[in-house]
């Protein structure tokens, strides 16, 4: 059975990503490594509702605390960094493969995360698990909504929740 290593961006991904993966022949494990949510508080919202969904679900997940700071409003440096991450530490433990839950939104730039997983794998010696998350979305939302998950309303650095606060302004 293939080792998988699920990088998540959060529970509320999580959710219908894991359900998809479960469905596969994978030994799956999370992989929570999130150095651009800003602020703290919000970071420790975040981890805490991954924690409470990997209980229920049996999902296991490894946490890696934040080590650096991540340039906001740099999503290719952000998706370079998280996956990156992943993979070694993948590689390093044994994994055959790694993915990440940021391929089920359809707000983040999909192709920029496939290219950067893709890239990062043959650097790093560790097969990158592509598949096309989006599918799911809604359902994510659904189960969200029925498990009372904390669903955060922006991507997670700073300028991401500027530009929501921009946006929820001008719309009032």
């Amino acid at each position: 059975m293939k080792k998988l290593l699920l990088h998540a961006c959060c529970a509320p991904c999580t959710t219908s990503v894991y359900r998809l993966l479960k469905e596969q022949e994978l030994s799956i494990t999370g992989y929570f490594y999130n150095p651009n949510i800003y602020p703290t508080a919000e970071y420790e919202m975040r981890k805490k509702c991954m924690e409470f969904y990997s209980a229920i679900s049996g999902l296991p997940v490894i946490y890696i605390e934040n080590d650096l700071a991540i340039k906001a409003g740099n999503c290719v440096e952000c998706y370079e960094t998280r996956l990156r991450a992943a993979a070694r530490y993948g590689k390093k433990n044994g994994f055959d493969c790694f993915t990440t839950t940021l391929l089920i939104s359809p707000f983040q730039k999909h192709d920029v995360i496939k290219e950067t997983g893709e890239k990062i794998s043959g650097e790093e010696g560790i097969g990158f698990f592509y598949h096309d998350f989006r599918e799911g979305y809604y359902q994510s939302r659904e189960i969200s909504a029925k498990l009372n998950l904390y669903r955060q309303k922006y991507c997670g650095c700073s300028e991401s929740q500027k530009a929501r606060e921009r946006k929820h302004e001008q719309a009032a």
